[in-house]
């Protein structure tokens, strides 16, 4: 007997795919019709399209025109031959639509000072009024991105270098960005605020070492004190304080009573000169 073949299902994601490209050009169609000079402006070489127009109508947002960097296509690092190539929605653009300025916390500071406690429970108080806010966690990061990388001075100096080009980024992107590392050095913080500029926010956890050692959450200093850990800050490794940092949470200071105050006291103190500087609007 003659039997039909079958006709083999496509995968999901294939179905997915075709659906997207069909809506898409369904839209481009009717962007065509409604801006039928669109072929002329595009071939002209006009920086704003019909399609993008028609966004800025629908969300009633104003796009920028992208600012103009000059950049030398010919000295970057050891590369050759690259160029920067600025796109069309610039940082004011993406920040009036989050209703946010793009900045970048630096909480630096002692193991256990609660640096990344702080952060955390930061994060979760700007998502409850709607901030957009990411962090950036030292030994996170050690997870994936710097997973190549020791504990030597070079290692540790690279290890700022990447976080902090990482964290640029996100910041134009008008992400509230928290970025929680020790950052022992003062040279490396500072690099990483000469490229994020003033959008840089410093935040130095000055939580004195004997409270830390006696927290000592992770059990590191207790390693340390052993000899099983070498080049541990605050033991055989050196922490250079800041001088200048923007906000400064102390033990004294903070818990009133000698005590380190608790993570959401110093989460609300942080979101107020958020305020003040004018980084939760736009």
């Amino acid at each position: 007997p003659f039997h039909r073949r079958a006709t083999p299902r496509k995968p999901p994601h294939i179905d997915r795919t075709m659906r997207s490209l069909r809506e898409l050009a369904r839209f481009a169609s009717k962007v065509t019709a409604a801006h039928p000079t669109a072929t002329g402006a595009l071939a002209s070489g006009n920086s704003i399209a019909p399609a993008a127009s028609l966004l800025q109508r629908r969300v009633g947002i104003t796009m920028s025109a992208p600012a103009a960097v000059d950049v030398d296509a010919y000295k970057v690092g050891d590369s050759t031959n690259i160029k920067w190539h600025e796109g069309s929605v610039d940082t004011a653009t993406r920040e009036k639509a989050m209703n946010q300025k793009g900045c970048v916390l630096w909480f630096t500071g002692l193991s256990g000072s609660g640096k990344s406690t702080v952060a955390y429970t930061l994060e979760h108080a700007l998502f409850q009024r709607g901030k957009v806010a990411q962090v950036l966690d030292g030994d996170n990061i050690r997870h994936g991105l710097n997973s190549n990388l020791g504990f030597s001075a070079e290692d540790r100096e690279e290890n700022i270098r990447r976080i902090g080009e990482v964290s640029k980024l996100f910041a134009d992107s008008g992400m509230i960005t928290l970025v929680s590392f020790i950052s022992p050095y003062r040279k490396d913080r500072d690099q990483v605020r000469a490229r994020v500029g003033d959008k840089f926010v410093e935040v130095y956890m000055k939580i004195p070492l004997e409270v830390c050692e006696q927290r000592d959450p992770k059990g590191l200093y207790k390693a340390a004190r052993a000899g099983k850990i070498k080049g541990f800050t605050g033991i055989d490794d050196p922490y250079e304080e800041p001088l200048d940092a923007e906000i400064v949470m102390e033990v004294a200071k903070e818990g009133g009573d000698g005590t380190l105050a608790p993570p959401e006291k110093m989460a609300a103190a942080i979101i107020e000169i958020l305020e003040q500087k004018g980084f939760l609007s736009a």
